[in-house]
């Protein structure tokens, strides 16, 4: 995913009909906090390698962040957004994952897994993704998310 993610947050928060301004809050910075690590990547570590690899990008750390958070957070005001966010970052993980690649079994094997596999097919990777079929997925949820706002700010 190049742009959908942060409309697909959107999309998770209306389709589970998130309660208030926290839980929609929550579902938007979650669909959008593991490419944090594109700060570090371009910034600090100058690309030595593909920011998929970093612990932001990797299921397994995110599930351990949630098993602590969860019980924390469950007989608070912040249950529902905490849930939000983690359906968010799950959902962010799957959306690369059908053609960016995802270290799904992190930590016992290293492995980048993605459904589909773009070939550098153009002069630039970004081209080669945006005129790849998939880029048809990155369209639809941006569709969706729009008709959702517009029918929500229509009434």
């Amino acid at each position: 995913m190049l742009t959908a993610h942060l409309p697909a947050g959107y999309v998770l928060a209306r389709g589970l009909r998130a309660p208030d301004r926290r839980a929609m809050g929550a579902a938007l910075l979650g669909s959008v906090v593991p490419d944090f690590d594109l700060i570090f990547f371009y910034l600090v570590d100058d690309r030595a390698f593909h920011h998929h690899r970093y612990w932001v990008h990797i299921p397994a750390f995110w599930a351990a962040v949630a098993l602590v958070a969860l019980p924390l957070l469950w007989r608070t005001v912040w249950r529902l957004p905490a849930l939000f966010f983690f359906a968010a970052i799950l959902l962010h993980l799957i959306l690369d994952s059908l053609a960016g690649s995802i270290m799904w079994l992190a930590p016992f094997d290293d492995g980048l897994y993605a459904l589909v596999t773009v070939p550098p097919t153009r002069s630039h990777w970004i081209l080669s993704f945006m005129l790849h079929w998939t880029f048809i997925a990155e369209l639809a949820i941006w569709g969706c998310a729009l008709a959702l706002f517009y029918r929500r700010s229509a009434r």
